[in-house]
């Protein structure tokens, strides 16, 4: 009888672990789009941008700032230009390196 539970407790381990994989592609591909496009001004503050890290920082931005950071790096906001300037970019590069910056800034936050 245990070799019929085997193959359920193996599917059941895969999809329990599914999300954390994901979860870490998405990290891993907002980490490349944030360093291809976003760290030159959000590593050094260049033109008043709040610096990754630094939680005081962004202390003046919405308490929605995973959904307030992702629709101005959407669409631009003040000096930050759409896409971070960068056309070649998709919805999915924008908001997956914005959850990287959300990562990075307040790690101490649960993650979707």
């Amino acid at each position: 009888m245990t070799a019929t539970y085997y193959p359920a407790a193996i599917c059941t381990a895969l999809l329990a672990m599914a999300p954390i994989a994901s979860g870490s592609e998405r990290l891993d591909d907002g980490k490349r789009t944030y360093e291809r496009v976003c760290a030159g001004c959000h590593e050094t503050g260049v033109e008043g941008a709040p610096v990754v890290g630094k939680a005081g920082d962004w202390q003046r931005r919405s308490r929605l700032w995973d959904a307030v950071l992702l629709e101005h790096a959407e669409h631009g906001y003040l000096k930050m230009p759409a896409h971070g300037n960068a056309d070649y970019i998709t919805d999915y590069d924008v908001g997956a390196a914005a959850e990287y910056m959300l990562t990075l800034t307040h790690p101490e936050l649960p993650t979707d």
